[in-house]
């Protein structure tokens, strides 16, 4: 049986987890997470959310 759709409800806050296969690393490298964090950046400006 496949999973339901997920609800995403506007002004509702959300718990999200970055981590790698089998809680590996998901970054090898400085450069790999600087480049993560501009893309996350460039996401959350796109979709107007914020982080804390």
């Amino acid at each position: 049986m496949p999973r339901r759709p997920r609800m995403y409800v506007a002004g509702v806050p959300y718990h999200v987890v970055q981590r790698g296969n089998n809680r590996e690393a998901c970054f090898f490298s400085s450069d790999d997470y600087q480049f993560y964090l501009h893309l996350l950046s460039n996401v959350l400006i796109r979709y107007k959310v914020r982080t804390q």
